[in-house]
């Protein structure tokens, strides 16, 4: 099971990324949090604070990836394209 499909890249992500040190990425709909959160850490070798989870309407699961102070979101939006 492919645990993370792809990051989002909207206007309300890149506003989340600079204020609150956050990423959305759109995950597998049976993954929880514990399994994104190690997914995440071993992907990009970061240390993480919170994952927080909620489905949208069309039924994709998003998962808001909230990044320990030492490691900048914006890096790993950076290492993944997004900048």
């Amino acid at each position: 099971m492919k645990i993370i499909k792809y990051p989002v890249s909207t206007e309300k992500s890149m506003r989340l990324m600079e204020a609150e040190n956050k990423l959305i990425f759109v995950v597998d709909n049976a993954a929880n949090k514990t399994m994104i959160k190690k997914e995440i850490e071993s992907m990009f070798k970061v240390k993480i604070d919170s994952v927080n989870t909620f489905v949208d309407r069309e039924g994709r699961k998003k998962a808001y990836v909230k990044f320990n102070k030492a490691n900048p979101a914006i890096d790993v939006a950076t290492e993944l394209g997004l900048m």
